[in-house]
């Protein structure tokens, strides 16, 4: 039988103070759910499950101490510092 391991892991102190201050300034609330290790038992395999930011029924992914986030899904990817424009151009 496959035992996978799900190890938690802490969204960046710094990321999740930018990504707040950037909401403040669209006046919109984020809700943050951490990302996670997932290993399979006595293998080399693992998975990075990225944190999620939802912002204005949007979903956002990040990694910690990365520069981009993603929109969606990763094969949507903007730099964090075009966040803002883009929160603003949502209807």
């Amino acid at each position: 039988m496959i035992n996978i391991i799900k190890q938690e892991i802490e969204m960046e102190k710094g990321l999740k103070q930018r990504l707040e201050f950037i909401c403040n300034f669209c006046k919109t609330t984020p809700t943050f759910i951490n990302g996670s290790i997932r290993k399979i038992d006595k293998s080399n395999l693992q998975y990075v499950e990225p944190h999620r930011i939802i912002i204005k029924d949007i979903t956002f992914l990040a990694f910690n101490y990365s520069n981009d986030i993603y929109i969606k899904n990763l094969s949507n990817k903007i730099k964090l510092t075009e966040l803002e424009n883009y929160l603003n151009n949502i209807k």
